[in-house]
């Protein structure tokens, strides 16, 4: 009798473990957002909460976002159209060098184009923070390689 008891009591605490685990999940589920895909949060989150930023910065933030945003699209529409016009010249019986050669620097120009831009946006950031944030900043900028580091991708079968 005294292994059937202990055998009832163990099932018992293991079902209820697994319950209160389910019930977590569920209401954490309802009072938080997901994170951002991959499973981190969004790099906007990481600025705000790194910052302490208020109501007025998050909504100058938003701002310098929107205008962030429009210039990498921009940049990177150009990007794709200067790529497409390269890759066209493998179809040529003869590769124009000349050609190559001015559109991969094109290319090197939009791209340190980009690079200033998220340059600009951090020096924007700054520019919103006040006095007691700066060392949050400085903080910042040592994680900003690995916040907006590229996704992990899945193995490409090619």
């Amino acid at each position: 009798m005294e292994k059937t008891k202990l055998l009832t009591i163990a099932v018992i605490g293991l079902l209820l473990l697994n319950l209160g685990t389910l019930g977590f999940l569920i209401l954490k589920g309802k009072d938080h957002r997901l994170p951002h895909e991959g499973g981190r949060p969004e790099p906007k989150e990481v600025i705000i909460n790194k910052l302490h930023f208020d109501a007025q910065q998050q909504e100058n933030y938003a701002e310098l976002i929107k205008w962030h945003r429009g210039e990498i699209t921009r940049l990177d529409d150009s990007i794709r159209s200067a790529k497409n016009e390269l890759y066209t010249q493998l179809n040529q019986a003869e590769v124009n060098v000349k050609t190559k050669d001015s559109l991969i620097l094109l290319l090197n120009s939009y791209q340190k184009q980009v690079e200033e831009t998220h340059f600009k946006h951090f020096e924007d950031i700054k520019k919103l923070c006040h006095q007691d944030q700066m060392e949050n900043f400085k903080e910042l900028t040592q994680e900003l390689s690995r916040i907006f580091a590229p996704k992990p991708r899945r193995p490409r079968h090619d």
